[in-house]
């Protein structure tokens, strides 16, 4: 049986029904399309791996936080790789990882993947935070009294003393520990601080730090304070010492995954990852600081700050 036909004198009130229904569904997908784009940050959806190469300080913001919140956000999929950034860029130069997106704690560090000589990995990266070095410790450490209350240079100076830094010749943040022990050495007239700079056994890789001091291997360590926030560890700070990480962030040339890092960086940069980094006590630069050329023109948007 065919379907029915309306009577002639009603033909206009569904026309008018259907332009009404076709109306409402676009506003529908119009407002949809709006909600993906500023809930989850990059207003960008995908499936498969991004690899991102990262400093190792940034382990707990990547794994808890970033990964996840981008996987909702876009489908995409962090497989991440935690290194000092020193050795990241050695890894990347030497071709033991195919990365995606670069994330280092030290601006210079870009500087060994520019130029024909470096392999041209890096064309530009945009700085976007900042965390200051500090002394974390373990409250359950029998100088963690003594830490509270006297000048941390000279507790770390105690017998039995358990110090952790990671290698200045790897990791920006072990040549700012050694920097800032150095420094205060010299200033203080301690020769036994500055002895422990080169104290192989106090040194470990920068991915590890954080739990060997919550398992009580370390009576402290050096930690940006952006690490101990996440990982809920008490601090001193370093009287008398200014050191800090910056971070910045680049697409590598030759990424197998383009789209995926494009759409990683600008979640990063966008609304959902300025969230997390300001939860876990970054300081963000507003604007992000770019240097180099040619970077993505979809990521011109969260790179002026908007």
């Amino acid at each position: 049986m065919g379907p029915s036909r309306p009577a002639p004198g009603r033909r206009r009130g569904p026309i008018r029904g259907g332009l009404a229904l076709v109306v409402a569904l676009l506003g529908a997908a119009s407002t949809l399309a709006a909600c993906s784009s500023s809930g989850g940050g990059s207003g960008t959806s995908g499936s498969g791996p991004v690899n991102v190469l990262y400093a190792g300080s940034l382990v707990g913001l990547m794994q808890n936080q970033i990964g996840p919140g981008f996987r909702s956000a876009t489908g995409y999929t962090v497989v991440g790789f935690a290194a000092g950034s020193s050795a990241l860029a050695t890894q990347v130069t030497g071709k033991v990882h195919a990365g995606d997106v670069f994330i280092c704690a030290s601006p210079s560090v870009n500087a060994s993947l520019e130029g024909s000589a470096n392999g041209d990995w890096v064309s530009w990266y945009a700085a976007y935070s900042s965390s200051a070095l500090v002394l974390g410790y373990n409250p359950r450490s029998r100088f963690a009294d003594d830490l509270k209350s006297e000048p941390w240079y000279q507790v770390l100076t105690e017998s039995g003393f358990r110090l952790g830094l990671t290698d200045p010749a790897t990791d920006p943040k072990g040549a700012l520990s050694a920097q800032a022990l150095t420094d205060t050495a010299s200033e203080q007239g301690l020769p036994a601080l500055a002895a422990l700079t080169g104290d192989e056994s106090d040194v470990f890789p920068e991915e590890t730090l954080v739990g060997r001091l919550q398992a009580g291997q370390l009576d402290a360590g050096f930690f940006y304070t952006s690490e101990a926030v996440a990982a809920k560890i008490p601090t001193v700070p370093l009287t008398g010492e200014k050191q800090q990480a910056v971070y910045t962030v680049t697409i590598l040339n030759r990424a197998p995954h383009e789209k995926g890092a494009e759409a990683f960086v600008k979640y990063l940069l966008g609304p959902a990852g300025r969230a997390a980094l300001t939860k876990d006590g970054f300081t963000l630069l507003r604007p992000p600081t770019v240097t180099g050329s040619g970077v993505p023109g979809g990521l011109k948007s969260v790179l002026s700050g908007k």
